[in-house]
C-alpha cells in the first residue's frame, strides 16, 4: 500500500471528517499521525459528552479535501484513547483512497452570532462550526430543551450578511445554563450555501496558513 500524504491518506496536522457507517454521525477531527496504515486522529467530540461515540471494531469513512476535490478511504476503529478533555482514535486503513463522488459538506470552525427559533422560543448564541448542511452552536438555554427532530428557523450572521435556513435539531447537550445544539439545514437557498462554502474555505485557508508559520 502506498503512502502519499494527501492522496492515499489525509496529511498529518490537517482536518478530516470521520463518518460512522452504521449511524448518521459525522465528526470533524485533526489528523495527528499516519504510520504503517494507522491514522491517529483527535476528534472534536465535545457535543458527545458522556457518550460513547465509537468503539474498537466500528467501521468508518475518512473524508478530506484536496486541491482536486474530496478523497475518502474506509477504515476500522482500532482503539480509543482518553475519555477526558483529550480523546484520540486510532483507525486502521482497510482499503485504498478514492475520489469521493459524494458531495461532502466541509465544515469550518467559525464563530459568529446565530439565532434559532424553536418551539416558539428564540435562542441566541454563537456558532462553533458550520457547513452548508448545518451548524453546531452554543445558546443560552431558555425554557424546555428542544428534542431531536424539532423544527427550527436559523439565522447565522456571517460577516457579509445574514444566512437564513429552515432545519431541525439533530442533538442537544446541556451544559449548565448553556445548550450545545447540532442543527441540520433542510431548506436553504443555493446562493446561501455558496456563501457558507466560501466562508468555510476561507477559514480553512487561514488555518493552514497559521499551521505553516
Amino acid at each position: 500500500m502506498t503512502s502519499v500524504p494527501g492522496v492515499d491518506h489525509p496529511a498529518e496536522q490537517t482536518g478530516a471528517d470521520i463518518r460512522l457507517t452504521s449511524a448518521n454521525i459525522s465528526i470533524s477531527a485533526r489528523v495527528e499521525v499516519v504510520h504503517d496504515g494507522v491514522i491517529s486522529v483527535r476528534p472534536s467530540t465535545s457535543e458527545y459528552v458522556n457518550q460513547s461515540v465509537v468503539s474498537p471494531g466500528d467501521l468508518v469513512e475518512v473524508y478530506w479535501m484536496t486541491a482536486d476535490g474530496h478523497r475518502a478511504l474506509p477504515a476500522e476503529v482500532l482503539d480509543v484513547e482518553g475519555g477526558g478533555a483529550v480523546v484520540r482514535w486510532r483507525l486502521t486503513i482497510t482499503g485504498p483512497a478514492e475520489h469521493s463522488q459524494r458531495r461532502m459538506a466541509v465544515r469550518g470552525r467559525i464563530v459568529v452570532p446565530v439565532t434559532c427559533q424553536v418551539d416558539g422560543t428564540e435562542l441566541t448564541g454563537e456558532t462553533v462550526d458550520i457547513s452548508e448542511s448545518g451548524t453546531r452552536a452554543q445558546f443560552e438555554g431558555f425554557g424546555l430543551a428542544p428534542e431531536p427532530g424539532a423544527p427550527v428557523s436559523v439565522v447565522v450572521q456571517l460577516e457579509d450578511g445574514p444566512v437564513r435556513a429552515q432545519g431541525e435539531v439533530i442533538r442537544m447537550v446541556a451544559r449548565g445554563a448553556r445548550w450545545m445544539l447540532s442543527l441540520s439545514f433542510l431548506q436553504i437557498e443555493e446562493k446561501e450555501q455558496d456563501r457558507i462554502r466560501r466562508r468555510v474555505f476561507q477559514a480553512l485557508r487561514e488555518e493552514r496558513a497559521r499551521l505553516a508559520e
